[in-house]
This record gives structure tokens, sequence and C-alpha cells, in this order.
């Protein structure tokens, strides 16, 4: 039990939630409990004893945040501090996508073409040239990669700068030759985002590996929630939530202290 509750105390600092309580009123011990469920894995009904509220009182919260956007509102609100520090590079941009297996009759899963065809859902995202996730999503995991680019480009939040007004367009944006459809390099250019796509059959794909590591690194850490290991939540917009809630957690751990 003491292990568990040191465990809960290093994923819940007081700095997170004093962040956390501009987007809704105090609630003692509620997203501590639900950060550990997502970085632990562990589930709902076997939180540690004295960690808080109950299994049942915390899925319950999750649950009516998850509805109201308090976990995207939060990520926003990170982003916000990191863009007024002069932490978010727009240089260049990278989008890709991540499958995790999943329950088989589950809303939004898919046979996974490069899992065997397992049923799955992948999270696509959009990173910074840091590496911090600034527009996340969902899909099927046999859904193709060229049909979430424009709702995560324009899902990206207006973002607070240094010096001038909020940003929400990269100057470049780098894909893999999933992403090469020239209706797509079109509507990126009239974005003003100028395109960095492999194209298929004459790009090598070791060129564009040269930065694909900070995608692959993102992948990394964001997996580091056991939750993301594989889709346990039976609706997507669980399923985003810890997405989310990971996402927000790198994005906290940039932030100058």
């Amino acid at each position: 039990m003491e292990l568990a509750s040191q465990a809960l105390r290093l994923t819940s600092p007081d700095g997170l939630w004093e962040l956390f309580q501009r987007v809704v009123p105090p609630t003692p011990g509620g997203p501590g409990v639900i950060v550990f469920v997502a970085t632990s894995g562990c589930t709902w009904n076997r939180l540690p004893p004295g960690s808080g509220p109950s299994g049942v009182t915390a899925f319950r919260w999750f649950a009516e945040w998850s509805q109201a956007r308090v976990w995207a509102k939060f990520h926003c609100l990170i982003l916000d501090e990191l863009g007024s520090q002069g932490e978010l590079d727009w240089s260049r941009c990278a989008i890709d996508s991540v499958s995790v297996q999943a329950v088989k009759g589950w809303p939004l899963i898919g046979p996974n073409p490069t899992d065997r065809g397992k049923s799955g859902s992948k999270f696509p995202l959009v990173i910074d040239r840091r590496g911090l996730p600034i527009s996340l999503g969902k899909s099927a995991a046999n859904t193709h990669d060229g049909q979430a680019l424009q709702t995560l480009v324009q899902g990206i939040p207006p973002i607070r700068s240094r010096h001038g007004p909020r940003r929400r367009r990269p100057v470049k944006l780098r894909a893999h030759k999933g992403y090469d459809c020239l209706h797509l390099r079109r509507w990126l250019r009239t974005r003003g985002i100028v395109p960095r796509v492999a194209r298929r059959g004459i790009e090598n794909s070791t060129h564009l590996g040269r930065h694909r590591w900070v995608v692959e690194r993102t992948f990394t850490r964001l997996t580091g929630c056991q939750r993301l290991h594989r889709r346990y939540a039976r609706k997507p917009d669980h399923f985003l939530a810890f997405t989310v809630i990971a996402a927000t957690l790198i994005c906290y751990h940039r932030l100058p202290k």
C-alpha cells in the first residue's frame, strides 16, 4: 500500500493540479487518481486504499470530464503556458499515428494491417519540432492515415505566443508516404503550410527517418502510460481521453520549473 501511495504522489505533482483548477473547481483527490490509473494501468476497482475517492467515484468524474472535454481544455491550457514561454517550435511539425490492440466488437475497432489483422484502434497526432503533441485524434486501426490529416491540422488550437498573436499553423508539416495525396498537399498549401511529405516511388524513406525519430520518441513517451499499451476503454471518447492525459503530462514536464 505504501508503494502504491508513493506512486500516486509521483504522478500527481502539486503544480499540475494548480493549473487543473483553472479548468474545473477543486476536486480533492480526483484528478490525481485518474492520472494514476492512466499511468499505472491500474483498474478502477483496484485503486490503492487511502488514495482518495473510490473507484466508482473516480470513474464517474473521468467519464463526466471526458464528455465535457475537460482533458482537452487542460491540454490547451498547458500548451498556452508553453507557447507564452517560447517552448513550442512551429518551424517544422510532423504527423503520424500509432496502433494499439483492442477487444473485437467495440466501437472504432478495425483489423490492423500492420499486425496480422488483429483488432485495434490507433491515435494519430501532430507534434511540434521538439516532439510536443499539439493535436490528437482517434480512429480504427484500418483507417487510412491520410484521412486524419485535415481533422488534426484543423484541430490544432490557437496557442499563445511569446510575441504576437496566437498561432495554430506550423511553417512545415512532415509526413511519411501514407500521407502522399495530391489533394492533401494542395489543402496544406491553401492554409499556408509547406507540405514535406515523402513521395511514393521517388523519395527514400531513410531521408524522412532523419526527422522521424522525434515522432518515435513521442510515441514511446505516450505509451509509457500503461493505459495506452492496449485499449481497455470501451468508449472511443474514453480511449481518447487517456491519450490526451498522456500528452498533457508530456507537455507539462517540458514547462520550465
